[in-house]
């Protein structure tokens, strides 16, 4: 369109006239003359130019590396959820009455507008839905706290308030440490213990991070002695399968009442079978009929073991999860650094769900980076027909404006309260960094005008300082233009607000201020580069008269 409609159009719509007479001309007339004086005196003095342009180009690989980084910004769902850890010996009675005061707990919140929970014996999941966002004032991240307070309070169970996580990652929680090795998982679960306790003292972490190896469940393992059981003439198989009956709760047929058929399950009552020691006082068939009390049999032996015994490839783990005060990459890194002073070399670390995602597909941004730049100097270089020309339009604009972005991810401030820089500040995420390959393709078509028109200036016979200082002053008006109408067009990302408020915002604050930064920091140190890369096209001007005097 922009090569054959809009030409086409301008010729049927487009009034001729000798001069431009438009509402901003003046000004515009005005601001060129001034641009023309300070761009004289930044090319006299190009040392000067020369030591800040290289200033900038060495602080962006700082910038970045020292910004805050995540996977993806923490959006407003409009939900809390609440992960639900019981004992691990607690009934399903505990856990509901218990889950009735989660209930008026997530109720108590005056911008709920529903809840929900499932409970099981061990746990449950439950969580609460905001009203929509135009009818509350707060954030859930402004609600979590509150409601972080009031779930403390209630005894019997612990429960964990967290927001889900922008993009779907599989995991509850956003750091999901794993610690693997070959060991005994009792080892491992001792190193856990140590990690544990220096990421709590942190003060990192909004609560103790959880560990998903938990040795607390009771177990009682019926010894049955085979001499007695020889002794009293009874066999396995008769001990096995009535305690099997007893217990077990499997059906042996149906009977129908009423039309409805039911399962007939032999089963001891439930009241007589609630303890451990209740066991002792059951019944099994003896010789001849007669009833063998099973204590007379078998003993009963009380340990406490592991819920489970999780693996990570293969290896024997442990797994870490939690909530933290900062950006992902920050906690993920402070927790690196820490279990490399506590576990043995042949431990390994490995991450699952946000965190996984995060190290894995969080590092791409640098390859993508590189492939975009590659791509804009080899397709510059084939137009131009020159290697020199590329550089010039890169290395004079690209550093300039991911100088003027990432400035604005290095401020980022992680705090519990807000902070002033909040509205206009971003963290590296996925799309912050998409923000950030945009930018290069938008700002390289900067230096392209200037570029291509100073060569053009040189070929005609001018010399190459004055090519670059006419052609930046004649290019000035499309190269503000098209900057100002790139910026206008991405500001209304940074005020967004509602669902996928902070998404939009991330893009917006690197386009928005990468593009105006590098934009004025083009129209100066660009010159002076050109002037210093560049190819001067006297020699090509020489040879050509020659070849025509010939």
């Amino acid at each position: 369109v922009a090569v054959t409609l809009s030409p086409m159009m301008a010729s049927r719509m487009l009034k001729p006239h000798s001069e431009l007479k438009a509402p901003l001309s003046k000004l515009f007339d005005r601001f060129a003359v001034f641009y023309n004086r300070k761009l004289r005196q930044s090319i006299e003095n190009r040392a000067g130019v020369y030591l800040f342009w290289g200033f900038i180009t060495l602080s962006v690989p700082l910038l970045y590396t020292f910004s805050s980084k995540e996977l993806a910004p923490l959006e407003d769902q409009g939900v809390i959820f609440g992960i639900v850890d019981a004992q691990a010996n607690a009934t399903i009675d505990q856990s509901s009455f218990y889950g009735k005061q989660v209930n008026e707990v997530f109720m108590s919140v005056p911008e709920t507008d529903f809840t929900f929970q499932i409970t099981f014996p061990t746990g449950g999941f439950g969580g609460m839905v905001t009203k929509p966002w135009a009818e509350r004032d707060r954030t859930t991240q402004e609600i979590l706290p509150e409601v972080q307070q009031k779930l403390g309070e209630v005894a019997g169970i612990r429960i964990l308030p967290i927001t889900p996580p922008s993009l779907p990652g599989g995991g509850q929680f956003p750091i999901e440490f794993v610690i693997a090795s070959t060991a005994d998982s009792k080892e491992i679960y001792d190193y856990a213990l140590k990690l544990q306790q220096v990421f709590t003292q942190s003060g990192k972490f909004f609560f103790p991070p959880m560990l998903d190896m938990k040795i607390d469940q009771p177990e009682y393992q019926l010894n049955i002695d085979r001499e007695k059981v020889a002794d009293l003439g009874l066999d396995m198989r008769t001990v096995t399968q009535d305690l099997g009956i007893l217990l077990g709760g499997g059906w042996v047929n149906r009977f129908n009442k009423d039309g409805l058929s039911y399962k007939v399950i032999p089963q001891v009552k439930r009241q007589e079978r609630l303890t451990p020691d209740d066991l002792a006082k059951l019944y099994i068939t003896g010789p001849n009929n007669s009833m063998i009390r099973l204590d007379q049999i078998a003993t009963l032996t009380h340990s406490t073991v592991p819920r489970s015994i999780n693996r990570m490839q293969q290896l024997n783990a442990v797994k870490i999860s939690g909530m933290g005060q900062g950006t992902l990459g920050e906690l993920l890194s402070y927790m690196e650094v820490e279990a490399k002073k506590i576990l043995p070399p042949t431990y390994t670390i490995d991450y699952t769900g946000e965190s996984r995602q995060f190290k894995r597909e969080g590092n791409t941004f640098l390859p993508a980076f590189l492939m975009a730049l590659t791509m804009i100097f080899l397709v510059l270089a084939a137009q131009y027909n020159s290697f020199r020309d590329p550089v010039v339009i890169l290395a004079g604009s690209v550093p300039l404006a991911m100088f003027g972005a990432l400035i604005f991810t290095f401020w980022k401030m992680w705090a519990p309260i807000p902070y002033w820089t909040d509205p206009i500040t971003s963290t590296l995420n996925i799309y912050s960094q998409v923000g950030l390959v945009t930018l290069v393709g938008l700002i390289a078509r900067n230096g392209i005008l200037v570029v291509e028109f100073a060569n053009k200036l040189q070929e005609e016979g001018m010399a190459k300082i004055d090519a670059i200082c006419q052609a930046s002053v004649l290019r000035l008006r499309p190269v503000l233009m098209t900057s100002i109408a790139t910026i206008a067009g991405h500001t209304p990302l940074i005020f967004a607000e509602g669902a996928g408020a902070a998404a939009r915002n991330s893009i917006g604050i690197v386009l928005v201020f990468g593009m105006t930064i590098g934009t004025i920091f083009t129209l100066f140190v660009l010159p002076s580069v050109y002037i210093l890369l560049a190819k001067d096209h006297q020699h090509d001007r020489e040879k050509q008269a020659a070849l025509e005097g010939a």
